[in-house]
């Protein structure tokens, strides 16, 4: 097999056919300031050359990459892979605690760092007993850094190799792409380890999908600990396409960022969509550039997106569907504007179909596919199955599993489906953990807020069973609006609902807290809650 046919196979590759193609076209857009592929390809060859120099025997190939929304950070993760490493994105914004354990639990040796995060370094590696490999490629001199982290070699932008002596890695396909640390149900994160085959396949079958050209320019919405964020960057650069990367500050206004930018692919979580309607940015006709728009990370609320179809008339509008151990997206479903109404439930838009060679079944307790029309647990296989969770079998055998009579591994996704009929898209009704018992009944905590947006005509609604545990004795629910008349709202819920499904009191937020993934911060609202 060649080298051209080698790295084909690797995420890298496509981006370097880019770089080769569309040397001067813009890969990489921060906050309004451009790199062309020739220049993101020249700092990612650097950083993955002095990776490659450094790189001592026997250490684990994965290089921890601690930057926010700026351009070294996107040449980080591509110096990484670039370098034979998979990549483990760390997060300034979160608590440095929470950074530190994902960084200690990677045993990564290697880490880049940006300029607006270097700030944090002696915190950061603070306890690590292990020398480390910090290259800064903002900072030409490393002295003062240096003389805060003795133990360590610190690596500055006068030091970095030069991109020529960087060599292609012989790297198998089912090596790790990148390492992504989710939460996890005991409070420690935990890592999925995703392959150069499985992110390959999802960019490969939506490329196809969406007709991605170098004349698009793609939203990254998403932090780079998040995985959506992988979409953006390399279904853009297998396309030679622009990934358009916002300020936080920016990302407060979506609509000047999304017009200034001139984006014609939107992708964000619908939260996002959610405040752009409070903030009136869904009117009719304000987006006739987008030609595509997808969602994925949550549910996606119908009138929402049919508040979006009238502001981006030109746009397709898909929602998508994947946890990350199912590599980024899995499942699809399309709006249509005439017929889709009536496959929704619970005012909530369908996830669709499997992306082509996934496999989704619908399984009980027994993991027993259910009969036709049955709702039951979500579990898929396929090519972008992950490896499972970094260092722990327990819980990896636990999520992927064997069905008898089945051939391959199933994930399971923990999500309550239903397909009504075999021509009807699979509908998501709720996380299995997101059924409660209420004073001894059972409540599915999506049909109370389902109820809620259906009467209040706002979406974004969050219920929860109160005291949290096995057997609450009330529900308790929070809507955001600036004002909202919650006593005639509770009245028409007595009239919709069972007295033991009606929420005890409705409070009322002027905008929910959101999680470093963009979504509604759960575990805030209920710290809310417990001090009352």
């Amino acid at each position: 097999m060649s080298e051209t046919d080698k790295r084909e196979r690797l995420v890298w590759g496509a981006f370097l056919r880019s770089c080769e193609k569309f040397p001067d076209r813009p890969a990489i857009e921060v906050t309004g300031s451009q790199l062309s592929y020739s220049e993101l390809g020249e700092r990612a060859r650097r950083l993955a050359a002095t990776i490659q120099a450094n790189a001592r025997p026997g250490e684990v190939p994965l290089t921890a990459v601690f930057g926010y929304r700026s351009h070294t950070a996107y040449a980080a993760v591509l110096g990484a892979l670039m370098a034979g490493h998979g990549y483990v994105p760390l997060n300034r914004t979160f608590p440095i605690d929470r950074t530190r354990l994902m960084l200690e639990k990677s045993t990564c040796r290697t880490l880049v760092v940006d300029k607006e995060s270097e700030s944090q370094l002696s915190e950061l590696l603070r306890g690590l007993a292990t020398p480390m490999v910090i290259l800064c490629p903002d900072r030409a001199d490393v002295t003062e850094v240096s003389a805060k982290l003795p133990a360590h070699r610190v690596v500055g932008a006068n030091e970095l190799v030069e991109a020529e002596r960087w060599f292609p890695p012989e790297v198998s396909p089912n090596a790790i792409a990148y390492l992504l640390f989710t939460s996890g149900s005991t409070g420690q994160p935990k890592g999925v380890m995703v392959s150069h085959a499985n992110v390959l396949h999802y960019v490969d079958c939506v490329t196809k999908r969406y007709g991605f050209t170098s004349n698009d320019r793609v939203s990254q919405t998403f932090d780079l600990t998040f995985d959506l964020s992988a979409h953006d960057m390399f279904v853009a650069w297998q396309s030679g396409a622009c990934v358009c990367c916002p300020s936080q500050k920016q990302l407060i206004k979506p609509r000047a960022f999304l017009n200034d930018s001139r984006l014609t692919v939107w992708f964000s979580v619908p939260s996002t969509a959610v405040f752009m309607r409070r903030l009136g940015e869904l009117k009719p006709g304000l987006y006739p550039h987008l030609r595509l728009s997808l969602f994925c990370g949550e549910a996606l609320p119908v009138d929402v997106v049919r508040d979006w179809s009238l502001a981006a008339p030109n746009s397709i509008i898909e929602n998508i569907y994947g946890p990350t151990e199912l590599t980024i997206g899995c499942t699809a479903y399309r709006w249509n504007n005439q017929t889709s109404l009536d496959e929704c439930e619970q005012d909530i838009v369908p996830i669709g179909e499997p992306f082509e060679d996934m496999e989704a079944l619908i399984v009980d307790e027994e993991l027993r596919k259910v009969p036709p029309g049955s709702e039951g647990e979500l579990i898929m296989t396929g090519p972008q199955v992950s490896q499972g969770y970094w260092c722990d079998e327990e819980k990896t055998r636990r999520a992927f599993v064997s069905i008898a009579g089945r051939k391959g591994i199933y994930y399971r996704t923990g999500d309550r489906v239903r397909r009504s009929a075999p021509h009807r898209p699979v509908v998501y009704l709720g996380r299995l953990d997101n059924q409660i018992k209420v004073l001894g009944h059972r409540v599915e905590l999506g049909e109370v807020e389902a109820a809620v947006r259906g009467i209040s005509g706002v979406n974004a609604i969050v219920a929860f069973g109160w005291p949290a545990g096995d057997n609450a004795d009330r529900i308790e629910l929070f809507l955001e609006a600036d004002t909202f008349d919650t006593e005639l709202l509770l009245n028409e819920l007595k009239r919709k609902l069972p007295s033991y499904m009606v929420p005890r009191k409705i409070r009322v937020l002027s905008r929910f807290p959101l999680n470093a993934n963009g979504k509604y911060d759960r575990h805030a609202l209920e710290k809310i809650l417990a001090n009352i």
